[in-house]
């Protein structure tokens, strides 16, 4: 299906059905409502749903993943009760693969190579450290990546995880001295001028939990010189 624009809240709806909808999220935006208030991309999702089909009354939607509000790329919501259940499991059992690209800060000593980590999580900074062995409250990280193009002043990977852990592909990067450009809490040395980070969740794979076709979809790149680079 094609990509649509909401005019409304400059939505960009990448995949739609009864079940399912797929946003390429926007820097800035939080998939689901949190301490700041702020609007999430949750309720604008609702509102174009209810406007899009002229619903009564409250609109279901079911948050299934998320992404970093720095971070841009593909979010999976579910439209119904039935199929929320079902993306949850798909989640559980690494049966959706998404692929994320980086730029980053140096380059990697390797050009493929798979990071193993123990992340212990920092709820007063909202930062995750990574441990080279396990400690205390920490959680096992593992993530493969890849080396796709050397840009100016650069390093453009692909990321696939194999866990899903608080800030896991920020800190591992970082940790390897391959911090996202951006990305001031994990070792940039500047932020982005519309507090972005230059991680993109860009590709995704799955066999959709009710009508049991496969759905492959690639998010398109926010718009700057940057990214426009990485066009490989």
């Amino acid at each position: 299906m094609s990509k649509v624009v909401s005019k409304k809240s400059n939505l960009q709806v990448l995949y739609e059905d009864n079940h399912i909808i797929i946003i390429n999220k926007r820097a800035g935006d939080i998939v689901q409502g949190d301490k700041t208030g702020d609007k999430p991309l949750s309720d604008i999702v609702k509102e174009y749903i209810k406007d899009k089909y002229n619903k009564p009354g409250n609109v279901y939607l079911g948050v299934v993943h998320r992404l970093d509000r720095p971070t841009t790329g593909l979010v999976i919501f579910a439209k119904t009760s039935k199929a929320l259940p079902r993306l949850n499991k798909l989640f559980l059992s690494k049966d959706i693969k998404k692929t994320y690209w980086a730029v980053v800060k140096n380059t990697p000593q390797k050009a493929e190579d798979t990071l193993t980590n123990w992340l212990k999580k920092n709820p007063k900074n909202n930062k995750s450290t990574a441990y080279t062995k396990e400690v205390k409250d920490s959680k096992k990280a593992i993530l493969h990546y890849k080396l796709l193009k050397k840009l100016d002043n650069y390093y453009l990977l692909e990321v696939n995880l194999e866990t899903g852990r608080h800030h896991q592909i920020r800190s591992q990067l970082s940790n390897i001295g391959c911090p996202i450009k951006g990305d001031l809490k994990y070792g940039f040395n500047r932020s982005n001028k519309d507090a972005s980070i230059h991680l993109h969740a860009r590709h995704i794979a799955f066999i959709h939990p009710v009508k049991k076709e496969p759905i492959i979809i690639s998010a398109p790149l926010p718009k700057d010189a940057i990214w426009d680079a990485c066009f490989l």
